[in-house]
């Protein structure tokens, strides 16, 4: 069986994939001797390559190539046909396989939940918390250049 049962897990598999693409790779080292993954086989061995970014000007506007990023990609597969992948910036093999493993584990019933409250959840909530705090740096360094107008008006 290499589908996902649930109409729900696809949305929140892309979830997990981002959160686990953007994890620290001694974290989800951590949390891999933690569980006894099953017996696995490799569909796809690391692989690195490069991939064409896009953008838009302003966020609106048409489509440019802003330029090529490395990609390390996998894919793994278990007994019973399901099927794990692992996409990471950069060339970090492990990453990737680490991502695949763990994919691959929250798509089963009886790992899922475990990993959701363990691994999965803390991980969100340090990514938000680096995020909110970057955005907070980010503003007290701005500058409202209409505010600076009016004043000297």
């Amino acid at each position: 069986m290499n589908t996902i049962d649930t109409p729900e897990i696809p949305t929140a598999r892309q979830g997990w994939l981002s959160v686990l693409a953007m994890a620290p790779c001694e974290a989800l080292e951590n949390a891999l001797t933690a569980c006894a993954p099953p017996s696995l086989t490799w569909l796809r061995q690391p692989q690195t390559g490069l991939f064409m970014v896009r953008a838009r000007a302003g966020g609106t506007g048409a489509q440019f190539n802003l330029g090529e990023a490395s990609v390390t990609r996998c894919a793994v597969q278990d007994e019973d046909g399901r099927i794990g992948i692992g996409y990471v910036r950069g060339g970090n093999a492990r990453h990737a396989e680490l991502v695949a493993i763990f994919d691959l584990l929250l798509q089963k019933d009886d790992y899922r939940a475990e990993l959701l409250a363990t691994v999965i959840t803390p991980l969100t909530e340090r990514q938000q918390a680096a995020r909110l705090t970057k955005s907070r740096q980010a503003a007290a360094t701005r500058v409202n250049f209409y505010t600076m107008a009016r004043e000297q008006a």
